[in-house]
């Protein structure tokens, strides 16, 4: 892998974090009292990049922290602050980025953008409106997850991106729909240094993924200075950067640590400033003695729940899905399984009243009920089924499965618990072949017909369609609902859809979570994004 060269000046905060980890704690030199901690920001993380490029196949969560942090986009979205201090992005506020303004076509039919004539990318070359078309053409041409998402906002070819000058670049949209502004802020929709990559670009590579999976193409707000696979990345301030106010954090090294329980000491040892995806009770007992800052925030668009395959017996009759519905423990879910943190989505009204979304289901928990309506089903002495959950989430699945175990044993069934390997989780979910299983999904665009669209949708039945459940009747209204117009047919058409997913169970939400996040108390400007990663570009430290 060829990298990024290394600024030899500031080497001293990495040798000193891997001294902290491999010495015993009492001879562990304290990062905190390093003198250049203030620029300085460490993050401790479960997990790290499996490639720099955010079209690369293998992408993941925190290569969408590298691309939020290394590339810019045309916009982005405003930011309010929170009651706790903290902030959370507005989905319905837009604001320049790479673009200093836009014109939208009266008929939403395309978006005209003007570039800032002053950005450059890391290496000093001009940002272009070529290198945006370039790189708009790459998310929609590499297949797989990019080319979806572009695809949910009607941007499929490229014949759609069209550049006017230098500096200016048209945006056009065959289907007109609400979408168009905030689909382009998401982070797959970055802008690459076009002339770099195509430098390493191969008649087998056209794209360059894998040089871009290795090297910042970047001219966001950081530069990556250095990437060791499973062990930690380090970037640098990029001083030139234009298309904000500059970060006050000069350096962020995120140090990959599987071990939560190394995460939490390094943490209140002071010798790391922030960390995510610690136990649901690691943030609870952190909040409580006030030592550290907790913010949970209750993630948009996302839901933890059950799926019951709709084309496996007995979950092929809709019954026996009410009736399991019934049988959910869902306090204790929230309460032992979570440690309170996250909201529950159950005990809602029967009729759906508004367009919220996540929001509470009718169900609650009631045995007699559940034991009443599983004999109308036809199973008065119950049945056996096999619950199925992602390994890597064991943390939080597997006392959940316990708890819904125990609860469902209580009216007949009798619930085997299958741990599925990480590597094969996805496979599994494509093959639909789970008849009940513990999932949760996050949408990025907080709009509930963009979240049916993914989940619900019985046309696309994507990988995430997990109970394969189709019903015409619901496909019409989401496909309505995603290119409507009128707000009261909107409107409409959300609360059916809602309702039906509702009424028809084939899927039980159980729990909205939060968003954790625990850092030092000194630690400001943290951001809630719709990606559930880190904003380097806001953090400063008190």
């Amino acid at each position: 892998m060829t990298q990024l060269p290394y600024r030899l000046g500031r080497m001293w905060h990495v040798g000193a974090f891997a001294l902290a980890i491999a010495l015993p704690s009492a001879l562990a030199p304290s990062i905190a009292a390093a003198q250049s901690r203030a620029e300085t920001l460490v993050v401790v993380s479960e997990e790290g990049p499996a490639t720099l490029d955010i079209h690369g196949a293998t992408a993941n969560v925190a290569t969408h922290e590298v691309s939020w942090n290394v590339y810019d986009r045309l916009l982005t979205h405003g930011r309010t602050e929170l009651p706790d201090g903290s902030y959370a992005y507005d989905y319905t506020d837009f604001q320049p980025e790479l673009a200093e303004s836009w014109d939208v076509a009266a008929d939403n039919s395309s978006v005209t953008f003007y570039l800032r004539k002053d950005a450059t990318f890391h290496d000093g070359s001009p940002v272009t409106a070529d290198d945006v078309k370039w790189s708009l053409d790459r998310a929609v041409a590499v297949g797989g997850f990019p080319a979806i998402q572009m695809g949910a906002s009607e941007m499929k070819s490229a014949d759609q991106f069209v550049v006017i000058d230098e500096h200016t670049i048209r945006v056009d949209f065959p289907t007109p729909n609400k979408l168009v502004l905030a689909n382009l802020a998401v982070p797959v929709a970055q802008i690459l240094n076009a002339d770099l990559a195509m430098e390493h670009a191969t008649e087998d590579d056209p794209w360059a993924l894998e040089w871009v999976g290795k090297n910042d193409a970047g001219g966001g707000a950081y530069m990556v200075d250095s990437w060791k696979p499973g062990n930690e990345i380090v970037f640098s301030r990029f001083d030139d950067w234009k298309s904000g106010p500059l970060p006050e954090m000069e350096k962020v090294l995120v140090k990959q640590i599987a071990s939560a329980g190394t995460r939490r000491a390094l943490l209140e040892k002071g010798d790391a400033d922030l960390s995510f995806n610690l136990p649901p009770k690691d943030f609870q007992e952190l909040a409580s003695t006030g030592e550290l800052k907790v913010i949970g925030t209750p993630v948009d668009a996302e839901l933890l729940y059950l799926d019951m395959n709709v084309t496996m017996a007995p979950f092929d009759n809709p019954l026996v899905r009410k009736a399991v519905a019934y049988a959910i423990p869902y306090q204790p879910i929230l309460d032992s399984a979570l440690y309170g943190r996250g909201v529950g989505m159950f005990g809602g009204p029967e009729e759906v009243t508004t367009t919220d979304w996540p929001q509470p289901s009718p169900y609650d928990t009631d045995l007699e009920k559940a034991k009443a309506i599983l004999a109308e089903a036809g199973y008065p002495d119950g049945f056996d089924i096999t619950l199925s959950y992602d390994v890597t989430t064991a943390t939080t699945r597997e006392p959940i499965a316990l708890l819904i175990q125990d609860s469902l044993k209580k009216i007949g069934i009798n619930v085997t618990l299958e741990k599925v390997p990480g590597a094969d989780w996805y496979t599994r979910l494509g093959n639909k072949d789970m008849p009940f299983l513990i999932m949760s999904f996050k949408a990025w665009l907080n709009y509930p017909d963009y979240y049916f669209y993914w989940t619900y949708d019985g046309v696309s039945n994507s990988v995430f369609n997990a109970m394969n459940y189709v019903n015409p009747e619901m496909d019409e209204l989401i496909a309505q609902a995603r290119f409507e117009t009128d707000p009261a047919a909107y409107e409409d058409a959300v609360k059916g859809f809602i309702q039906i997913a509702m009424d028809d169970v084939p899927r039980i939400p159980m729990v909205q979570d939060y968003r954790d996040v625990a850092m030092q108390p000194e630690i400001d400007g943290y951001t809630y994004w719709f990606h559930l990663t880190l904003d380097y570009r806001t953090i400063s430290r008190e």
